[in-house]
């Protein structure tokens, strides 16, 4: 089995003084997060499309489902962890009180506020998760990157075609996922950044899946301004 978890746990600080978090805010004529579930629920491939969002929003986006998706059984939206990781626990959780799954059973975690992906992208993370069990989706980076320790001196350089700056979707079998991140120690979980995190952090291999530039996340009031000129341009 195949299923979606789409994040939507923020409440977007950094989008500065808005009236709702930041995945609905409108783009285009539709919220942002309507134009990321609908990338995920044409592809018929998915058993579950689980919706993660704060509690207080929950109505909210059943109610965005229903006008814009349609009542549909596909979706479920529930509540959100307080930190990323413990969302796409909670998703594990309610995959696990509903389906039989078994250690081919895959889920796609993605951000809810990247509504650019691609159809390549979604498949490429399903056959990827299945194949290798983790996977992440990147694209090179084109900067140089430099590592400071304290945030005043250049620590180092590292060669910049090892680089690579990570974007979502990343994928996992469930049950390997579940183990990796309940083997975990308290001091583990607290410099967790995110999910494939888990398995490089127990000397797993996650693999690449090539991302594209336009997979952009809308964090900031500038972002939004680039992902409405982006979707005229579609």
């Amino acid at each position: 089995m195949i299923f979606a978890a789409i994040l939507a746990g923020g409440i977007g600080n950094r989008m500065g003084n808005v009236e709702k978090p930041k995945q609905y805010l409108l783009l285009g004529n539709k919220p942002i997060i309507v134009h990321t579930i609908e990338k995920f629920f044409i592809n018929d491939k998915f058993e579950k499309i689980i919706v993660l969002c704060p509690k207080p929003w929950i109505k909210h986006t059943r109610d965005l489902v229903d006008k814009y998706v349609g009542e549909t059984d596909r979706i479920a939206v529930i509540e959100g962890g307080s930190v990323r990781n413990e969302t796409i626990m909670n998703a594990v959780k309610f995959i696990e009180e509903n389906y039989e799954i078994d250690g081919e059973s895959v889920i796609v975690t993605h951000d809810s506020v990247r509504p650019f992906l691609t159809h390549r992208i979604i498949e490429e993370n399903i056959e990827f998760a299945g194949k290798y069990g983790a996977c992440d989706t990147v694209v090179p980076a084109t900067d140089t990157i430099v590592e400071s320790a304290d945030g005043e001196l250049i620590s180092s350089i590292p060669n910049r075609e090892c680089m690579f700056q990570g974007q979502t979707p990343q994928s996992f079998k469930i049950l390997k996922l579940k183990e990796l991140y309940n083997s975990l120690t308290d001091e583990e979980k607290e410099v967790l950044t995110d999910a494939a995190k888990i398995f490089v952090i127990k000397g797993e291999n996650v693999y690449l899946v090539e991302g594209e530039v336009n997979n952009i996340k809308i964090t900031y009031p500038y972002d939004l301004k680039v992902a409405n000129g982006m979707l005229k341009g579609e």
